[in-house]
């Protein structure tokens, strides 16, 4: 069974949103797009209640994806679209649902003129169990917002694709999250930004003479080793562009600050099955919060 892009819907501003850039995707990947709405089962005591219709609920919902579909076909001309109406609840729906795709893409909103974005319990629910990648789309996310200024300083999709910018923790580097982020840079024909973040020196380094040498010395071994993680995937995508970043600092706010003008930032989630449940580490918890970009989070062992 050909696998999809699929889009959760519930037609929020965000979900309307990942939808625009889940068909934009779509078409990158050469695949079909799914519509999925969820329907949570109705409690007995709301059911039971003289003013609630669940048959005009139901026409409702497949009306709105409906509607969002048509939308789709028109804003891009050869994709190919299905929608699935699915009840339970919307998290478990939503990673059985991410199993049979070849990524997920849900919404996530602003919090006003904060720098910062809400992460609802669904969207977490789904981001730290599902194992196939999650995209996170803003509310308000545009195509011209992936894209470089146009010639008249002008944002345009017309103009080339900004970086995608990958998080790379190199001391456990993994396959999948590295192929996903070369594969979608060349997908995009941008350039790949690595990111890697190296911790400060003990204080006491700062103290005596030499400490710049040694500063020198970690600095030259940390870029050293990001590049022989990286130089293989330069062999195997020869024309993408690679930007290699190995920063002093804190791995959160490293990429965060690298991650400002990307097109999509990808980071990886360990997939742990031990007694404290599933959960995603503070380096994705803050791309999640406080990267405007579309973030892609890409489970791993």
């Amino acid at each position: 069974m050909s696998r999809t892009v699929t889009v959760g819907l519930d037609d929020s501003p965000e979900s309307r949103a990942a939808a625009e850039w889940a068909a934009r995707e779509a078409l990158l990947r050469g695949l079909p797009l799914k519509i999925v709405h969820v329907c949570e089962p109705v409690p007995r005591r709301v059911a039971e209640t003289p003013l609630f219709d669940p048959d005009a609920y139901r026409r409702w919902a497949e009306a709105m994806a409906h509607e969002s579909a048509d939308g789709i076909r028109l804003r891009h001309p050869g994709i190919a679209v299905t929608t699935e109406q699915l009840t339970g609840t919307v998290a478990d729906v939503l990673c059985e649902a991410a199993g049979f795709a070849e990524l997920l893409v849900l919404g996530s909103r602003g919090l006003g003129g904060l720098s910062a974005f809400m992460v609802g319990s669904v969207s977490l629910g789904v981001v730290t169990r599902a194992e196939r990648p999650v995209v996170l789309v803003r509310a308000g996310e545009q195509a011209a917002d992936e894209h470089k200024m146009d010639p008249a300083g002008v944002p345009s999709a017309a103009a080339p694709f900004r970086p995608v910018v990958l998080g790379l923790d190199i001391d456990h580097p993994d396959d999948t999250l590295l192929e996903f982020a070369f594969d979608a840079a060349a997908r995009r024909q941008a350039p790949l930004r690595a990111v890697h973040a190296w911790p400060e020196p003990p204080t006491s380094f700062y103290r005596f003479s030499g400490d710049a040498e040694l500063y020198d010395s970690l600095e030259r071994g940390q870029v050293t080793l990001l590049s022989k993680v990286l130089r293989p995937w330069r062999q195997k995508f020869p024309d993408t562009e690679v930007i290699e970043a190995s920063r002093c600092g804190s791995a959160a706010q490293v990429l965060v600050d690298d991650s400002r003008d990307a097109s999509l930032v990808v980071v990886g989630r360990h997939i742990r099955t031990g007694s404290f449940g599933a959960h995603i580490g503070h380096v994705t918890h803050a791309a999640l919060h406080h990267i405007a970009a579309p973030v892609a989070v890409v489970a791993h062992s």
